[in-house]
């Protein structure tokens, strides 16, 4: 069972579990962002972003008593590399349902995934 938070740690909970809504979303919007605008310079950006929202999932995770139960260390590891591979997974499926078809007789694009 998990211990619950202690007081002390509060704010520490709130604050970091208010940065991991924040460091995901600015992680997602710079990737997005980089994609849709062909500007990769924007990318590091990005992954510095996601280690922000690293920093502060484990800082949550510490703070919360989760590293002491095997299953919810599963689960903060599961988020992870989720909030890491969720954007390029939904940048490919856009790119993909978006992508124009060839015309018949026309073998598919193999730059289906590059931006032109």
């Amino acid at each position: 069972m998990i211990e619950p938070v202690a007081l002390a740690n509060f704010f520490t909970v709130f604050f970091s579990a208010a940065m991991v809504i924040m460091t995901g979303a600015l992680y997602a919007l710079l990737f997005a962002f980089s994609r849709v605008r062909g500007a990769p310079r924007l990318m590091p950006l990005a992954y510095g972003a996601y280690l922000g929202l690293c920093v502060s999932v484990l800082t949550l995770a510490q703070a919360a008593n989760l590293f002491n139960n095997t299953f919810w260390t599963a689960i903060v590891g599961l988020m992870l590399v989720g909030y890491l591979v969720a954007p390029h997974a939904i940048w490919h499926l856009c790119v993909g349902t978006h992508a124009e078809a060839p015309p018949a007789g026309e073998p598919p694009s193999a730059k289906i995934f590059q931006q032109p």
